[in-house]
């Protein structure tokens, strides 16, 4: 993703009728063991900017900076919703003994907060200014831009049995869902995904930003299965400028 100016409107992905269920909150985590990669590091200060590795391609993930070292999965060019252009947060660099530029870059999937390593070639690196906290106590989703707050919304949060899980992510991919869309118009599709459930709606239980059409909640309050909704106002808003790769802090 290009760094954008404050102000600066994009347009989503439309999502295709059949996959709309997929980006609601989705899933029952039944605790399936994962490769033991590093994670995010915890709550950082909000940094004016954040740098980013667009795809290309289709990368394995190694679990150190080398190509001899062991493969923990592959991630696609493409994300699964809208086909927008895979963007990672990068996390770190390093070269390697024979010269190969490698990135250490955030995770989508479980569990949560993960990171591993690519190689730099077949990437395209670029800046985003933006950054979005969710406070899951006050219950707010506050936007930054150069590490400057612009908006603070209130939102629906996770209620207690199906609580909105914390840490660091970053967008996936932002989706025009539509006005009949049971939590249209728009979403945000986190990295993040539901501790509590593994499957929901027919999706792997990701977390999402996105509006409360055909759902409800009263904005402020703790009764989503996860997800944190906005009034159709400000999802809007923040669909008009959020994409891929522009990193999520949930408190």
């Amino acid at each position: 993703m290009t760094r954008l100016p404050c102000g600066a409107r994009r347009r989503p992905r439309l999502l295709p009728a059949a996959a709309v269920g997929l980006v609601v909150l989705l899933g029952a985590w039944s605790g399936i063991a994962a490769p033991s990669l590093a994670a995010a590091p915890p709550n950082p200060p909000v940094k004016p900017f954040q740098e980013l590795a667009a795809l290309i391609v289709s990368h394995p993930v190694h679990r150190a900076p080398d190509a001899s070292s062991p493969v923990i999965e592959s991630i696609s060019a493409q994300r699964p919703l809208t086909a927008e252009q895979t963007t990672l947060p990068v996390l770190g660099s390093a070269i390697a003994s024979n010269g190969s530029q490698w990135l250490r870059v955030m995770l989508p999937g479980r569990p949560n907060g993960l990171s591993g390593w690519i190689s730099q070639t077949g990437t395209r690196e670029s800046l985003t200014d933006w950054h979005i906290v969710v406070n899951t106590a006050k219950r707010t989703v506050t936007v930054y831009n150069s590490g400057r707050r612009v908006k603070t919304f209130l939102a629906v949060v996770g209620k207690p049995s199906t609580p909105t899980p914390t840490g660091q992510f970053f967008v996936e991919e932002t989706v025009l869902l539509g006005p009949t869309a049971p939590d249209g118009p728009f979403a945000l599709a986190l990295s993040a995904r539901s501790n509590v459930l593994r499957q929901f709606g027919g999706g792997p239980g990701q977390i999402a930003i996105h509006g409360r059409d055909g759902l409800g909640g009263t904005p402020g309050q703790a009764q989503s299965h996860g997800c944190i909704r906005l009034v159709t106002a400000n999802i809007t808003w923040l669909a008009d400028r959020i994409g891929p790769g522009v990193p999520v802090t949930i408190t």
